[in-house]
């Protein structure tokens, strides 16, 4: 499996991983997805296997220790000074859950933030996802202030 930056040319399958994995509601649109690859481009990775990506994960850098409503706008900046990376989105085509795709994103993503000098990686998820990201090295910082959605998200992070 390959870890890699991604390109213009693969929004089809990130548009269509995405929403295999998130309700229409919270799922990003094509459009949204565009801007982020055009703005996000050092820490959008995806996973890819004879030539077909298997998952992927949307970053964007700011000062905000915390994902808040902004970053998932799709004018949103990431900030190249900032000493966070707030994850966007994870997600892994259902052919492929199970395999541990998920994980090595993070680990991946992790990779990148030491080489940026980040303070930390934090992300929202529901519920059902808390343990997931435990077991990845996050910690549970309760519920977020976040109304993406309409849900309830929890705040995970991992210092580095």
């Amino acid at each position: 499996m390959e870890f890699k930056k991604v390109c213009p040319e693969e929004i089809d399958a990130i548009v269509r991983i995405e929403q295999s994995g998130f309700t229409p509601e919270e799922a990003g649109s094509k459009a949204t997805f565009i801007e982020r690859i055009k703005n996000f481009s050092e820490t959008f990775l995806v996973a890819v296997e004879d030539d077909e990506i298997r998952g992927f994960i949307c970053v964007i850098r700011t000062d905000a220790r915390y994902v808040e409503d902004w970053m998932y706008e799709a004018q949103a900046k990431p900030d190249d000074s900032g000493k966070y990376l707030n994850v966007l989105s994870v997600a892994v085509a259902p052919e492929y859950r199970g395999k541990h795709i998920g994980s090595d994103l993070l680990i991946n993503l992790e990779k990148i933030a030491k080489k940026l000098g980040i303070d930390g990686i934090s992300l929202t998820c529901l519920e059902d996802k808390v343990g997931f990201y435990e077991k990845n090295g996050y910690l549970n910082k309760g519920k977020s202030s976040s109304e993406h959605a309409g849900e309830i998200w929890y705040n995970m992070e991992k210092e580095l």
